[in-house]
């Protein structure tokens, strides 16, 4: 019998660039197990802020990267389950390597992240936190790897 491993994202071409780009040197948890059990998780978005108020994953909370301060979670108990995405897991993954460095023992980064968790059309908050369908994609090059038709990608 053989068993075949599913895609961790649907796109193999986006597959192949995450493969490829991140160093996989933090545990990752795909967008599917994420959105099965995500009450259960402190979700933080290591985007600029500009991406996080057109749309994010509910209840994520804003942390960034450029400017990320680990002071802004300090009351945060170090063995709270943490899960971190950005637009496809590469500033996430740095940021996920700090949290791990600094004494948090279970943090995540969201393989595919926010790029995957619209293409499987998941849902999408904007700063009101209404529905949206809208995502900023970073770039025009990155954002070839939103596939979703549904989703609308605002450049600014």
């Amino acid at each position: 019998m053989n068993i075949v491993a599913q895609p961790r994202v649907l796109n193999p071409k986006y597959q192949k660039t995450l493969d490829h780009l991140l160093k996989h040197n933090v545990p990752e948890i795909s967008v599917s197990e994420l959105m099965g059990c995500k009450d259960s998780f402190l979700i933080l978005d290591t985007r600029e802020v500009e991406e996080y108020n057109i749309s994010h994953i509910e209840s994520a909370q804003f942390v960034g990267f450029d400017h990320f301060d680990i002071e802004s979670l300090k009351n945060i108990p170090k063995n709270r389950k943490i899960v971190c995405y950005c637009s496809i897991g590469y500033r996430s993954e740095r940021i996920a390597s700090n949290l791990i460095q600094k004494g948090y023992s279970n943090v995540y980064n969201l393989y595919g992240s926010i790029f995957e968790w619209a293409n499987m059309n998941y849902p999408l908050v904007d700063q009101n936190d209404k529905l949206t369908n809208k995502l900023h994609p970073y770039s025009r090059l990155w954002g070839k790897f939103i596939d979703n038709p549904k989703t609308i990608k605002i450049f600014k």
